[in-house]
């Protein structure tokens, strides 16, 4: 009988691996919110696939978690993936860790290369603010409290719409319900363009209009910058002189470094598995309740 439970768990857990094994091939993403949602979560998926525009790409989940019944500042999360892969579904694990600390999270899709260059992911992005600040009210966010944040290009995507306040506009909405944004491993401060930039940035006339660096003015939202020592796709330089540009101008940031992590490391680090990689949830989290006027969520 014992071998019999004893190799019904190996199969159950050969079959498990396997399907990691095929979702790590298919995206590592994937994978890593497959293995995160083993772990039980508070946070739950209320909302799938609304469009938020017409068209291919155009569609977001949203999430909640604790909190009580008031309208919740709301935390919109873009992924990465170089501007030319990514989706929304992969991404569970980071939209449960924000649902699990008390705010209500939007995760959009959003138009890649080939299919379009800058700026369309960014106006994509301004599009999908847009339909939060009319619609997110019936699913209990607050749509005058509104924060940022995002991955790699996912974190280009979000401190654009920080600091450059125009995509914002032409998209009817006021930049002033931003009440901050946290850009984990973003490029800033990345011209002449090297790897995936050279084709998400080609036809560009002037690059300083692509760049968050050259863009960023006094007014702009508190921004925490989160980087790894040992990020060697987006280099530490992005958050250290946008950073450091911000201080110049007065604008309040947070630069947060991470000895010893890398590109991939800051993100895993928002799932449960691999949290000990460094606090990177908690500080965030602790950074957008500050300036959303909340007390610091907990995760249960």
């Amino acid at each position: 009988m014992i071998k019999v439970l004893l190799s019904a768990v190996g199969g159950v857990l050969l079959f498990g691996l396997t399907l990691i094994g095929i979702a790590y091939y298919r995206s590592p993403p994937s994978a890593l919110d497959l293995i995160d949602r083993l772990w039980p979560s508070p946070a739950t998926r209320v909302a799938a696939s609304i469009p938020y525009l017409p068209g291919n790409r155009h569609s977001l989940d949203i999430w909640d978690g604790p909190g009580g019944t008031a309208p919740k500042p709301v935390l919109i999360f873009w992924y990465g993936g170089g501007w030319v892969k990514g989706s929304k579904e992969d991404y569970g694990f980071a939209a449960r860790a924000y649902a699990a600390k008390g705010y209500l999270v939007v995760m959009p899709d959003y138009r890649l290369v080939p299919e379009v260059r800058f700026p369309v992911f960014v106006q994509d992005g301004a599009a999908a603010v847009k339909w939060v600040e009319a619609n997110i009210a019936k699913y209990g966010g607050d749509p005058k409290r509104i924060a940022f944040s995002g991955h790699s290009a996912g974190a280009y995507t979000a401190i654009m719409l920080a600091t450059d306040p125009r995509y914002l506009r032409a998209a009817g909405v006021d930049p002033k319900v931003v009440f901050g944004a946290v850009g984990l491993s973003g490029p800033y401060d990345f011209y002449p363009f090297t790897g995936r930039a050279i084709a998400a940035m080609q036809g560009v006339a002037d690059y300083r209009q692509t760049q968050p660096l050259a863009l960023v003015t006094r007014d702009a939202p508190p921004l925490m910058l989160v980087t790894g020592t040992e990020d060697t796709t987006v280099r530490p330089k992005n958050a250290r002189n946008l950073a450091r540009r911000m201080g110049q101008l007065g604008a309040p940031v947070l630069l947060k470094e991470y000895a010893g992590l890398n590109h991939e490391d800051i993100v895993m680090a928002l799932s449960r598995p691999f949290r000990g990689k460094g606090d990177v949830l908690d500080a965030s989290a602790a950074f957008l309740d500050r300036y959303s006027g909340r007390k610091s969520g907990t995760d249960r």
